[in-house]
């Protein structure tokens, strides 16, 4: 077992795991986390979410991002400066679409989450700019 140092078990799933999680999934759901899609900005219902509490990704239930971290980036989708533990996102260069990008995975379940770009706020500069859809919210008790 793989552990972050927030303490989450970040052992990578199965194939025949991810097939399990991924049956109750909508086919839109389905469309952003195993197949790379995008949702349409300014739609997600995460998006003006102002809660207190912890993003989790939708099929592994991974903490990913703190609404502590959580910014208006006026791009459509809910965006954050940093992770709720850098362990907790996977990075992969994306060069679809013809331009250079990195894309933001769930370390566990390999679904898609977003992008992150180079031009967030202080503190780190960072703009994790992620799908509503690829995250449930917890709110904090």
């Amino acid at each position: 077992m793989s552990s972050s140092a927030a303490g989450y078990d970040l052992t990578p799933l199965t194939e025949a795991q991810v097939e399990e999680k991924a049956a109750s999934l909508t086919p839109e759901e389905r469309q952003v986390l195993l197949n790379h899609g995008t949702e349409h900005p300014f739609c997600g219902t995460l998006l003006d979410n102002k809660l207190a509490g912890v993003y989790h990704c939708r099929l592994c239930d991974l903490p990913l991002f703190s609404s502590n971290a959580k910014f208006d980036s006026g791009t459509g989708w809910p965006s954050f400066f940093q992770p709720f533990d850098k362990e907790h996102i996977r990075y992969i260069e994306d060069t679809s679409l013809g331009m250079a990008r990195t894309e933001v995975r769930c370390p566990r379940c390999e679904s898609h989450l977003g992008h992150v770009f180079p031009d967030g706020p202080p503190p780190t500069g960072q703009r994790y700019c992620l799908n509503s859809i690829a995250l449930v919210f917890q709110e904090n008790s």
